[in-house]
This record gives structure tokens, sequence and C-alpha cells, in this order.
């Protein structure tokens, strides 16, 4: 039998989750993001679920493939663009919208021989410092683009920093405002923050990413618990061996736990190598038989300690959600000082993924 640890994916939540952003942003096509291998959720996996969106966004030339390979006929684009001249060819075969975020790539456009012209995002620096032309730079880029045979037509693109917290976009938008007041290109802008929160963002597309995934932006579970989001991935375990200690009794490497009296502490079929964050202090919460606990000691590469004075029912084979539906993984992040996003992203191969809701298509990660 295998380790009892398993990545559930609930599918029917990517249809609701997208109906969501549908409601917050109307007007505005949908680039669903499923960069990282969708989140960490596996891209074979949820695509099909998400169909109903005018287009995937993603970062990978070879993800890009495989799901144009898997079916998927709809527009592709690539978020960060090409990185090598030759990817153009790529590109062309299957027909990708392509970034472009400097000089270089416009050469390389200007020099391929390809099929058809290319759907390109201009990508503008708003004010985060990333990829991106300068803004002063942005009308003569759209100039210099409108000449080149290769390119078909064209979007304005940019990405927010702010978005999420109470700073807002009102100085980014302000500079986007400049710098595209001579250019009549459409809009892409909002991430998954402005889409909620910031409807004058939306422009012609939105690129929703961790919201897809009933995931908070924040990093904090309150702030989209009543959107209507639903999370996507439960990670779960069991209780594969409990401990009675005595006062004195430390716990772990580094016996960086010791216990102030009698108490039992159950041990979880999961650690940092299935990609629980080994950082995580004593007391982060876990879901154990129903009833919400916490971790104690620190987190091994395939095991974890959970106390069990607030479950004293649970015992061998008791289950334990370390994030889902009952336990968002938001809460988890916070407590161990990270954000959900990197959680979903830093599932580990070795977990098995196990799909609900996915009709006559079965796949595993």
């Amino acid at each position: 039998m295998p380790r009892p640890i398993t990545a559930t994916l609930h599918l029917e939540a990517f249809e609701n989750n997208l109906q969501v952003v549908r409601r917050f942003a109307p007007t505005a096509k949908v680039w669903s993001v499923v960069k990282a291998n969708a989140y960490g959720h596996g891209l074979k996996n949820v695509w099909r679920n998400l169909a109903q969106t005018e287009g995937f966004a993603l970062l990978d030339l070879a993800e890009a493939v495989l799901l144009r390979e898997s079916g998927w006929q709809g527009p592709i684009l690539l978020l960060e663009g090409f990185f090598q001249p030759e990817d153009l060819l790529l590109i062309d075969r299957y027909r990708l919208t392509t970034a472009v975020n400097s000089d270089w790539q416009l050469r390389a456009i200007a020099e391929a021989r390809l099929q058809a012209p290319l759907e390109v995002y201009l990508k503008l620096n708003s004010g985060m410092n990333r990829l991106g032309f300068a803004p002063e730079r942005l009308h003569n880029i759209w100039l210099q683009a409108q000449e080149l045979r290769n390119i078909g037509s064209m979007t304005l693109m940019s990405h927010f920093a702010t978005a999420d917290s109470a700073e807002g976009v009102a100085q980014q938008m302000a500079t986007i405002e400049r710098a595209a007041a001579a250019v009549a290109l459409p809009r892409c802008l909002a991430n998954s923050a402005a889409t909620l929160w910031h409807p004058s963002t939306h422009g012609s597309w939105v690129r929703p990413g961790i919201i897809l995934y009933g995931v908070s932006p924040t990093g904090h579970w309150s702030d989209i618990a009543e959107t209507g989001l639903q999370p996507v991935m439960t990670l779960s375990s069991e209780i594969i061996g409990i401990q009675r200690l005595k006062q004195g009794d430390r716990v772990g490497y580094g016996g960086s736990y010791t216990a102030l009296g009698p108490q039992q502490i159950g041990v979880v079929a999961c650690g940092y190598a299935d990609g629980y964050p080994r950082h995580a202090p004593s007391g982060t919460p876990v879901w154990v038989g129903g009833v919400l606990t916490g971790t104690v000691g620190t987190v091994s590469m395939d095991m974890m300690m959970v106390d069990l004075t607030p479950c004293p029912q649970a015992t061998i084979g008791t289950k334990v959600e370390l994030w889902g539906r009952n336990l968002p993984v938001d809460d988890v992040a916070t407590t161990a000082g990270t954000l959900g996003y990197e959680l979903l992203t830093g599932l580990a191969a070795r977990v098995t993924v196990n799909c609900l809701n996915q009709a006559d298509y079965g796949v595993q990660q």
C-alpha cells in the first residue's frame, strides 16, 4: 500500500471559481493562469474543468505545447514571452500568443520566418520593475511593432505589485494612463487581486491565477471568504503512530518542543519532502478527525507530529487534513510565515493526486 498522504482535487471547484471571476469582471475575457503546472495541481488534471475560459496563460513553452496537444484549441499566452529566438518556431507552429518585454524580442520577431503574424502582448513596466518597457518608451515601441509584418494584433499588458494591499493600484494606473494616452490598444492588466477589488483595471482581459484555485491573493482566507470561491486542493494523510509524553519529554529533531505535562501526540505521514513547510512552528493548524489542533516539534522529511489533546478519540488511521476545505491553505501558510502560492506549487511529485469530478478523462499527476 502507498503512504496515506493524498492531494485530492475537487475539480468542480474550478468551474465555480471561474464563474466567480466572471461575476466580478463581467465585461472582460478571462485568461486562466495555469503556470507552474497549474499552481501545483497538475496541468493535465485541471485544464478541462477550466475549458469555458477564453484562454490559458502560462510561462513554460513545453506546458503550452502539452496544452495544445492535449486538445485545447483556444488562445494560449506566454506570460514572459520567449527566451531564445528559436522558440519562435514553436510559437508559430502552435499558434501561441507571446508577451514582448524587450528590444531583442522585437528584433527576433522581425527576423523570424513565420507562417502567419503573431498575436503579441506588449509588456509595460508600470512600477513593479520586473519585465517590461519603460513608460516613456511605450509609444515608440508600439509604433515600431506596428511596422513588423510578423506582428498581427497587439494588446497592452502590465502587472500590479500592490493590488492585494491597502496601497492599491492608483499609482500604477496613473503611470499606465500617461504612457498609453496615445497608444490605441486593448488592455490586459488585472491579476487576481485586481480582478476582485479594482474594477477600473479590468480592461479587455483579466488574468486570474490563485483565485481560480480557491486561495486568497492576500494570504488571508477571510479576505475572500464571502466571494464564493472554493478551495480546489485538499492535502490529507493519516495518523500512523501515537506517543504518550510525560512532563519534560521533548519532540522531534532538535527537541524544539517540550511537553509541559502529560500529553498525547500523533505522528502523521507528511513531511517537508511532501511539500509541507519545514519551518512551520509548533501550533501550525491541522485538522485531525474533524477537530482543529496544531503541530508540535520540527517537521521531519517524512513525518510530523500533532497535539491530540483536543481530539483524544484519534487513533492510528484517523484522517488528517493538512489543508483544504476544512482548513484553508492560507491559514497554514500564514502561521508558517509564507503564502498559499508557495505551499501549492511546492507539492512534491511523490504525493498521490486523486481527481474528483473528472468525468471520463481520468488522469493522475
